[in-house]
């Protein structure tokens, strides 16, 4: 930086200026592949059908959801306060309640929170035919589904597969652990190998507001 400029974040044409422990740095910005996968063009659907959801709503509900908005604030990688528009408000609160199973809400919530996942941890065996996710709470709370992603199998010298979670389950509330997702897994990513490794995510979603907990990792090396 120089003595005018003390700090810059956030893109300009094809850099990214950002900071972290060592300082700032510029990076070329990155665009990623469009495979256009099953899963992607769902995503987008929902997200399509959702953004006319909210223009289909009264002008109250619209003033309503534009009103709650700073209630929402949230914090970008940048380490920028982002406060979003009512339309962004209205489609992530509700993308989540589908995703979870819930019901579309067509007026703001109160944000009150998720209840945590405590631990998790996965196990899998090939002869035994399972993919056992083990849980904390040991049943999944009230008016909450447990969101749980994978990766499909990786060389066991992969330590971070951030950019690899696919959805493959939702666990009702109620559901107890642990549960053996082996047929959500495989029906996904297919068959179990000895010797490779699987990653798992899960989260809680607050089905009545939307809101989501901080997911947990695991991971397992498959045995025969």
């Amino acid at each position: 930086m120089t003595a005018i400029v003390a700090d810059m974040r956030n893109k300009l044409n094809g850099s990214v200026f950002s900071r972290n422990r060592g300082g700032a740095y510029i990076r070329t910005k990155v665009t990623p592949i469009n495979p256009q996968t099953a899963a992607q063009v769902q995503a987008r659907s929902l997200l399509t059908s959702l953004s006319q959801g909210f223009r289909s709503l009264s002008q109250a509900q619209i003033t309503a959801w534009n009103a709650a908005t700073p209630s929402w604030t949230s914090t970008d990688i940048f380490g920028d306060s982002i406060v979003p528009t009512g339309l962004a408000l209205y489609v992530r609160l509700n993308a989540n309640i589908t995703n979870a199973g819930g019901t579309l809400i067509v007026l703001p919530p109160l944000p009150v929170g998720a209840d945590a996942v405590e631990d998790i941890s996965l196990a899998s065996d090939v002869s035994s035919n399972t993919y056992t996710l083990t849980f904390l709470p040991a049943a999944v709370p009230a008016n909450h589904t447990m969101y749980v992603e994978a990766t499909q199998l990786l060389s066991p010298g992969v330590n971070n597969a951030n950019s690899k979670f696919r959805f493959i389950a939702a666990i009702a509330a109620a559901g107890t652990s642990p549960a053996n997702l082996f047929a959500d897994y495989t029906a996904k990513f297919g068959g179990l190998y000895a010797g490779q490794k699987s990653f798992v995510r899960a989260k809680f979603i607050n089905k009545v507001t939307g809101e989501m907990s901080l997911a947990l990792k695991a991971q397992t090396i498959v045995t025969a």
